[in-house]
């Protein structure tokens, strides 16, 4: 899948005091496609997902995101800001109901007319009948769920997921592939996908990006990435043995 790219990194650098974890030279995404980031802990994926959300400005170089160019002392418009959302591994709910955290984010943007879109989300990812729970009861699978019914209704062009289903059961991470998949088919959301199961991006992404020691390795659609790797590490990798 190539459409126009929706973010372009060129000469990317970040680093901390004199330890550089992160060095892209050149690196498309492009709208609409669901993009994997794999490799193992340390390669400096969440970084980059972090970058990607304008939480931390590059060291050296360049993220540009529809035109606008977020390097160190650039801020980007919270326009912009919006049109980004992520869902963690750990996901932080409020103490309040499973309702009241789907629609946080809209009140934040001064959206009060909203109920039809927030059932709407909750229908999607499965707990309309958990609206008034608290959100701090659910399991681990329903809270994910939750993080993803309140990124949902933001209608973010990018949803940027760091191992979102990491330590759940495999019920839990079909549902939540599903929507997912569902997200990018259906309203063409651009998905960054960090994730350490191999198996998954190999389900879900249309490419595939290997990082290694904070260095790009091996980038490739799904088919190239898992059927004909060129680099030998990236090979040992697929295979399950240990890259450092």
């Amino acid at each position: 899948m190539k459409n126009e790219p929706l973010y372009r990194i060129r000469n990317l650098r970040k680093c901390y005091e004199d330890r550089c974890i992160l060095q892209l030279d050149n690196l498309d995404v492009y709208r609409g496609e669901i993009l994997a980031l794999v490799g193992p802990s340390g390669a400096g994926k969440s970084t980059l997902l972090r970058m990607l959300n304008f939480l931390e400005p590059p060291s050296q170089g360049e993220i540009e995101f529809e035109k606008f160019s977020f390097k160190n002392g650039s801020e980007p418009p919270l326009d912009l800001r919006r049109r980004v959302t992520t869902v963690f591994q750990r996901p932080v709910l409020l103490n309040r109901s499973v309702w009241d955290n789907v629609a946080f984010g809209l009140q934040l943007q001064n959206n009060h007319d909203s109920n039809g879109v927030i059932q709407s989300a909750l229908e999607k990812v499965g707990l309309e009948r958990l609206a008034k729970q608290r959100a701090r009861t659910l399991s681990g699978g329903e809270a994910q769920r939750v993080a993803l019914a309140r990124a949902l209704v933001l209608e973010p062009d990018v949803l940027l997921m760091d191992e979102p289903t990491a330590n759940l059961d495999p019920a839990n991470v079909t549902i939540i592939e599903q929507i997912a998949s569902d997200l990018n088919q259906k309203s063409g959301t651009t998905l960054i996908l960090v994730t350490h199961n191999i198996f998954q991006a190999k389900r879900l992404a249309h490419r595939v990006v290997f990082l290694l020691e904070g260095k790009l390795i091996e980038m490739g659609s799904n088919s190239e990435f898992f059927n004909a790797p060129k680099d030998p590490r990236t090979m040992s990798f697929i295979g399950g043995e240990m890259i450092y």
